[in-house]
Parts: structure tokens; sequence; C-alpha cells
């Protein structure tokens, strides 16, 4: 998938009224993603986006992921997209969905294992898609 399709996946999935809402709510998610998983796992899943996107995923490599919750995980997307905890939720729930679609199903299973149960909501809106 490339940059452009990416972003414009993620502003319709989250009903976002600018490309640059999408970009800042991907660039924010995918950055909490490289806190949060293992860095050499962020690093094979850079491998599959575009170089853009891969970007926000390196500088960890070889360190482990950071361990806090889901709703820590929203906040920090939050803070660094600059908008409520709620919204960014969203914004993320809709970013894994457009990633699920955008890498192969083992490299997603893999992110998927660094997250915790706690975390289903953002994994249940992209499993409910490929099913669906």
């Amino acid at each position: 998938m490339k940059y452009d399709e990416f972003i414009k996946h993620v502003q319709q999935e989250a009903q976002l009224n600018s490309r640059e809402d999408a970009e800042r709510a991907t660039q924010a998610t995918l950055e909490t993603i490289k806190e949060r998983i293992v860095g050499n796992e962020a690093s094979q899943l850079a491998a599959q986006l575009p170089k853009e996107l891969g970007q926000y995923l390196h500088g960890r490599e070889g360190e482990d992921g950071a361990y806090f919750k889901f709703d820590e995980f929203c906040q920090r997307v939050s803070e660094k997209e600059g908008v409520e905890p709620s919204v960014a939720a969203n914004h993320a729930k809709a970013v894994f969905t457009v990633l699920q679609q955008a890498v192969t199903p083992g490299e997603f299973a893999d992110v998927r294992a660094n997250f915790s149960d706690d975390y289903e909501e953002l994994f249940a809106a992209s499993s409910e898609k490929q099913a669906g």
C-alpha cells in the first residue's frame, strides 16, 4: 500500500476532515506503537510500510517495548496528536484497521502479539473488517 492510499484510508476510516488530520493521527499512533512493541518488531513492521510511515517506527532496534495499558496508549497518542484521549482511541483504531490491510497477516499477528488483552478493542475493529 502506498503512502497516499494509507493516509486516505485512515482519513475515511476515522472520518477525519483533512489529510493533515489523518497524517497526524497516523504518525501519533505509529510512534506510540514503536514505544510499546519490541524494537526489532517495529523495524519489521516498518519494512512492510511506505518509508514515510516506516520512519515513525525506527529508532528502538534491539530494545524491549515499554509495557503500558490501553488507556495509557490512548493518552500517549492523544498527547502526540493534540486531541482528547477518546478521540485518539478512535483514530488509533482506524490506523490499526488500515495497518492490517497494509501488511501481511503474519506481520500483523506478530504486532498483535506485543499487545496485552486490554488492547482488544484496537484489534476488534480490524478483525471485524477482515472477517467482513
